[in-house]
């Protein structure tokens, strides 16, 4: 069995054994430290790590029988132990077949307790770095002394200082693979400064060390006794971290849930973003805008005399005002900004890249919206800090972009608030978190266009036309029969009645789309305004008709979500490509297997068919009358 490190300052065995009720009450009231580690590939992060965990003796010991069994490398004391194998997710996840996003490990000293996140530095892994950073104190960025200040050193050190992280400790490893030679670590350190200098880190604290051999982790070395600053724990346990940094701004709660067990109880539950809160405090709900007082702060405890960030909590209010689920409890008097529109830095996480104007949901805090990019102004090349032109994002890449959702959101900036200044982006159609974001600040053009009331309403123009408004959205191949069925459905619909409007595109591109190509981007926007314009048919009371392409999922989904529950029902013109091929009415696939007319749906560009449509019309089995009877007769009752 391996003899754990005995340095007086990690003794708490003796307490243990005398009084354990004493050593639980101290172990409860020692400050928390979150910290992250990161660099690149092989830097020794896992080792790192693995060397504060069996020197603060937080490992079992069963663990360490397991170790000793299959050692490879010499810890101190002459021990065997591979410190690398007590920490290293991405072992883990070759092993088990799974994803590990962060590694998160937990261990303490006598004066503190930490949480460490330990992410792969691989370039592809980034966004696991940036999950890790979004919480975190203090950052160690570790440098291969053999190798110096790499490409992911500066992007993670860029990441950290964006996403907050004042407290920097640069980790100089592996100087036992260098001599400890000082002149090698004090042009590391210079050159590093002159980096973090440009990208505006202020300070940062640089620590020769070697996670293998022991040197400057938990005890001083001698060899490096040109160094006289601290071992890496000694920075950990003295640096000062503002616990209350978050207690000293405007209360901000992000709600979760409305709490209702009973008639006689609504609460309203989540997490305290900043501030604090009691009865008697008035609060403003956003976006509503509704305000109330404070009836009580309750726990599973009981009440409260207070509320303070960081706590959990039900709050219930005097008055009976419209709050539910993504709204925001503020301080009435400093409540955060509304808007619908931003600009953002923005790191792209998929291995898609970010497609401009496509429709992705925004999670922030506890708000779940759609929202769509602008082509970036920039991208910031880590290197250089330069700003580069750029039409998209590809994985890793950070850029700053414009954004717009789908409906005001409730925000503070980034660097004042974390829980409502971060979110992250999610594809709508495989789940996958692609992006990760700050706010900045909000466009001052969401500020001065305000959505106007009118007294005659959407319901009121439907029952007028006797109706229930309706998008009948037609997609397909090209030359699937598309806008004939959608003429045929049109012509019955009028014999009945009913009150239509048919959208071609063909015909929309000679005058409200005539600016736009065939990209994919243009292909986005090309659907994303013929969305708008069916909506506000829809708002007219009249059944819209659409016969377009729109041969991606995302973007049929975008239109369907800015319609109410059934009002959008999506018909596929099914034909088979050789099919559609044949017929060429307008020869355009005679022209695209020429190579003359690039980006044309099923030759050089996909085409995504509906998985679950409303309605399915084969056209090599039905005549254009036969599948719009089929048509009409699925869609009635119209009213």
């Amino acid at each position: 069995m391996a003899t754990l490190n005995t340095d007086p300052v990690y003794k708490t065995d003796a307490l243990i054994a005398e009084d354990i009720d004493a050593y639980l009450q101290q172990h409860q009231n020692k400050s928390m430290v979150r910290f992250i580690t990161c660099g690149s590939v092989d830097d020794g992060k896992s080792t790192l790590i693995g060397r504060l965990l069996y020197d603060s003796k937080m490992i079992f010991e069963d663990q360490l029988a397991a170790l000793e069994s299959d050692s490879k490398r010499v810890g101190t004391q002459g021990q065997e132990i591979d410190f690398a194998l007590l920490v290293d997710g991405l072992a883990a996840e070759r092993e088990q077949g799974i994803t590990i996003d962060v590694a998160y490990r937990f261990f303490a000293t006598e004066k503190r307790k930490f949480i460490v996140a330990d992410c792969p530095g691989h370039e592809q892994y980034t966004r696991n770095m940036v999950t890790g950073a979004s919480t975190a104190d203090l950052a160690v960025i570790l440098i291969d002394a053999r190798k110096g200040v790499l490409v992911q050193t500066k992007r993670h050190s860029f990441l950290c200082h964006q996403l907050g992280i004042k407290n920097l400790v640069l980790a100089v490893n592996k100087m036992d693979l260098i001599d400890y030679d000082r002149s090698k670590f004090d042009a590391i350190v210079a050159d590093y400064a002159h980096f973090a200098e440009s990208i505006g880190i202020d300070s940062f604290t640089a620590i020769p060390m070697s996670g293998l051999a022991g040197d400057n982790i938990t005890s001083r070395s001698g060899n490096t006794d040109w160094y006289d600053g601290p071992t890496l724990m000694e920075h950990l346990e003295a640096i000062e971290v503002r616990t209350d940094v978050n207690l000293g701004k405007a209360f901000r709660m992000p709600v979760q849930w409305v709490n209702r067990p009973n008639l006689d109880f609504r609460g309203f539950s989540g997490l305290i973003a900043t501030g604090s809160v009691k009865p008697g405090d008035t609060l403003r709900s956003l976006p509503s805008g509704k305000t109330s007082k404070v009836k009580s702060v309750v726990t599973m405890g009981g009440e409260l005399d207070a509320g303070i960030a960081g706590q959990s909590v039900t709050i219930t209010l005097e008055d009976e005002i419209d709050c539910s689920r993504g709204d925001v409890l503020a301080a009435a008097d400093s409540p955060p900004e509304v808007a619908d529109q931003f600009e953002t830095t923005l790191v792209w996480m998929d291995d898609e890249p970010l497609v401009v104007g496509r429709a992705y949901w925004m999670k922030l805090g506890t708000q779940v919206v759609s929202v769509t990019v602008a082509e970036p102004k920039f991208e910031i090349d880590v290197n250089t800090m330069e700003h580069l032109a750029a039409k998209t994002l590809h994985l890793n890449q950070i850029g700053v972009a414009e954004i717009t959702t789908d409906r005001r959101v409730v925000f503070d900036p980034y660097t004042e608030n974390r829980a409502l200044g971060g979110f992250i982006l999610i594809d709508k159609i495989t789940n996958h978190t692609v992006g990760a974001g700050m706010l900045h600040f909000s466009l001052r053009r969401s500020q001065n266009v305000h959505w106007q009331a009118t007294d005659i309403t959407r319901d009121h123009h439907a029952d007028m036309k006797n109706q229930k408004p309706r998008v009948l959205w037609f997609t397909g191949l090209s030359g699937s029969g598309k806008s004939t069925i959608a003429n045929e459905v049109e012509k019955k619909l009028a014999v009945m009645n009913r009150h239509t409007f048919l959208l071609d595109g063909d015909n929309i591109r000679h005058g409200l789309n005539k600016d736009l190509g065939f990209t994919e981007s243009d292909r986005i926007e090309n659907i994303r305004r013929i969305g708008e314009v069916a909506k506000l048919m829809t708002d007219a009371g009249l059944i819209v008709l659409t016969a377009f392409i729109s041969p991606f999922r995302a973007d049929r989904q975008l239109v369907r979500d800015m319609m109410d529950e059934a009002e959008f029902i999506e018909i596929h013109v099914d034909t088979p490509l050789e099919v559609a091929e044949a017929r060429d009415v307008k020869g355009l696939y005679k022209k695209a297997r020429a190579g003359e007319l690039k980006n044309f749906t099923g030759i050089d560009s996909p085409y995504e068919e509906p998985e679950a449509p409303e309605i399915r019309v084969n056209t090599v089995a039905m005549s254009p009358e036969e599948a719009a009877d089929y048509i009409i007769g699925q869609i009635l009752p119209l009213k």
